[in-house]
């Protein structure tokens, strides 16, 4: 008996030596701060203890488009087109709860009503009336949400590889993304293993959670792994993604897509693995105004894989639905 309690004793041992040596702590909020959330960036109180990390660039009289990131994302993933648009457009966008420099939501909340909310609350501390709404992955099927809840307010909209409608080809029922074909959406829904994550999370699944998701490979740099998995692990992001991931998934009914009546252009890679092309036809269908643009060999985030070409189909469908001022 002796020998089986030490025994005991030197696997728990063992077990508390890797947990030390393996764990990631969270980030420093401060440090982040400071290499995330410098110029232009804002920190906005939008209520219940919420202060939005956002960048809002371009002229403020200028037709406004906000840009939702996706799943375990943040604003930077929309640096390209700020950049190319912001001469043109108010651009704004945002670190949504449990993401970026914003950080967990105090109550908890990461429902689809509750993002709807905080998108609804950034917009009139801006001042915006009526804007396009943009979406990539999860912040598709908020900005679709949205629409549905305030149409008023909504004047297009344009959704990249958005979730939001009915799960197809027989994704994994969760909140948010597919696991299919990565392997980080596939650990955080994995009872018992996700629970880990909240202290041992290494940046090589990261990279390589980054490098599924893509076709274009270019786009797994250095500095966006050390990104991802920085914010990842700013303070409260890791419990508020075990906490998303718990839900189950939440799609809108087609009913409610159908009558979204703004304009909508449906942007796509022919290669994402988390949320298939056909998804997107059948958005495209069931829309009674959308336009489809489907991109061969790229993947999951065509705003930051196919840069060019995603602006050169956004651009002349902005100036049809959000014109530009008028220079004098």
């Amino acid at each position: 008996m002796k020998w089986v309690l030490r025994g005991l004793l030197a696997l728990i041992a063992l077990l508390v030596i890797a947990f030390l040596i393996f764990r990631t702590p969270d980030t420093d909020a401060e440090a982040m701060r400071a290499k995330y959330g410098g110029a232009p960036s804002q920190f906005v109180a939008i209520g219940e203890g919420v202060t939005v990390h956002l960048r809002d660039e371009g002229p403020k009289d200028a037709p406004a488009i906000m840009l939702l990131h996706g799943s375990n994302a943040d604003l930077h993933t929309w640096e390209p087109w700020a950049q190319a648009l912001k001469a043109d457009y108010r651009v704004i966008r945002f670190d949504q709860v449990g993401h970026g420099l914003t950080g967990p939501d105090p109550r908890h909340d990461y429902s689809r009503s509750n993002y709807v909310a905080d998108i609804l609350e950034v917009a009139d501390a801006l001042g915006l009336d009526r804007f396009i709404l943009g979406g990539n992955s999860m912040g598709g099927k908020h900005a679709l949400a949205f629409a549905v809840a305030h149409p008023e307010r909504v004047a297009g909209l344009v959704l990249v590889d958005a979730s939001g409608g009915p799960m197809l080809r027989g994704e994994a029922k969760k909140e948010d993304d597919s696991s299919s074909g990565n392997i980080g959406f596939k650990i955080a829904q994995t009872p018992g293993i996700n629970l880990l994550v909240e202290q041992i999370t290494p940046r090589s699944l990261i990279a390589q959670s980054l490098d599924q998701s893509v076709s274009v490979k270019s786009v797994v740099t250095e500095e966006a792994v050390d990104r991802y998995w920085e914010l990842l692990r700013y303070p409260g992001n890791r419990r508020a993604t075990l906490k998303r991931f718990g839900y189950a998934y939440d799609p809108l009914s087609e009913a409610e897509i159908a009558r979204i009546a703004a304009p909508t252009l449906i942007l796509w890679g022919e290669e994402d693995r988390l949320i298939p092309v056909e998804a997107g036809r059948w958005l495209d269908r069931t829309m009674p105004a959308s336009t489809l643009v489907v991109y061969p060999k790229i993947g999951h985030l065509p705003q930051e894989e196919a840069p060019a070409a995603t602006l050169g189909d956004l651009a002349p469908w902005l100036a049809a639905h959000a014109a530009p001022p008028k220079s004098d």
